[in-house]
């Protein structure tokens, strides 16, 4: 955590600058502190961590490379700390609060001569940041890959005829809890039969039945760090158009897994994995990008997709998902999250992706 404040400290220009950092996930990055409110306020040579009352003791026993400020009236702290340490301009995670709140940091703050910055700088610098994971980050996120694994395998049993999405995403987040995981990273996506041709469909009461696909898409929560998941099922059997969707999305996620490796721009991974569907014919029913970054929050950057930019770079996390849906028919998707590395990727996914029937 030391370590995070100080590449953030070496971003700042003079003394006179600060950064305010107010969001949830990013307050807990740089301190490993979670709260529901509060502050982190960074200058040249301090950080501190300004929590409520609720939170004054626990802050003070766990978090040692932050000075702990309990505050009553958040504004006054801040700029308190702004006065001593001689703060002209002030930065804050502009993409995270709504116009409203941050007109009230420049007024507030206006007063004691304190300017808030409009600028995106601290956004985009905490989002390169948390970009390429640490080696704890990298284990908790295997973790929780290995809790979901572990859970999916086990509700494998679960999913028969008369079984609804709603119950299956029940057991699913029971056997996960059981296993250690904090909770879910998201809604579970656990649906069947014409369901699963909506890429984010909610479980619901509609009824697993024979001769359907079963489409989960599945994460825990761990430390703090997320897994994401995807696989398609067949229940009892599968026609000959669904092992023919399902082996070409198959085909497009095995040959862009292949395309991960550090000095890849992420667009071309999206494009490896774009083009074999299109050139089956299905291009029109493959409409959301092929991944995304994975971390504290379960989609961040980068953006792997047509107009991805971002150059993989080693032990950044990324999902590969492509998937294909035929409105009112049914859909598959096959989604693993990656490690990246200089001559590949590691899956952290073990479970096979042939397709498997139940």
């Amino acid at each position: 955590m030391k370590e995070r404040i100080e590449k953030l400290q070496k971003n700042l220009k003079n003394s006179t600058q600060g950064f305010l950092i107010t969001s949830n996930t990013n307050r807990y990055y740089f301190t490993g502190f979670n709260s529901s409110a509060g502050c982190v306020l960074v200058t040249e040579r301090n950080a501190y961590l300004l929590v409520d009352f609720r939170y004054g003791e626990a802050a003070e026993k766990s978090v040692k490379h932050c000075k702990v400020v309990v505050f009553k009236r958040l504004y006054e702290s801040i700029q308190e700390i702004c006065s001593k340490e001689n703060i002209k301009e002030l930065f804050i995670e502009r993409e995270s609060v709504t116009a409203a709140q941050a007109e009230n940091y420049k007024n507030a703050f206006a007063r004691f001569g304190t300017i808030v910055s409009d600028s995106n700088m601290l956004d985009a610098l905490i989002s390169n940041l948390r970009l390429v994971k640490s080696a704890d980050e990298i284990k908790f996120m295997a973790e929780a890959q290995k809790i979901t694994e572990e859970a999916y395998t086990e509700v494998l049993n679960y999913i028969k005829p008369g079984v609804t999405e709603a119950q299956i995403a029940l057991e699913l987040e029971y056997l996960m809890r059981k296993k250690g995981a904090e909770g879910v990273s998201f809604s579970l996506i656990t649906i069947t039969g014409a369901n699963t041709s909506l890429p984010h469909g909610v479980p619901g009461d509609n009824l697993v039945k024979e001769g359907d696909f079963f489409l989960s898409d599945i994460g825990a929560l761990y430390n703090g760090y997320h897994s994401d998941m995807t696989r398609t099922v067949a229940v009892n059997h599968a026609d000959e158009e669904m092992k023919k969707i399902y082996n070409i999305v198959l085909q497009a996620q095995l040959a862009a897994l292949k395309k991960v490796k550090s000095g890849v721009k992420t667009c071309s991974v999206d494009k490896t994995a774009r083009d074999i569907i299109s050139s089956e014919g299905y291009g029109e029913y493959f409409g959301h990008s092929t991944g995304h970054g994975v971390g504290l929050d379960i989609h961040e950057q980068p953006n792997v997709s047509v107009s991805g930019e971002t150059i993989l770079s080693n032990n950044m996390v990324i999902t590969v998902e492509p998937g294909i849906y035929l409105p009112n028919k049914f859909g598959v998707r096959i989604e693993d999250m990656v490690l990246v590395t200089n001559n590949g990727c590691h899956n952290f996914a073990a479970l096979s992706k042939e397709l498997v029937v139940i």
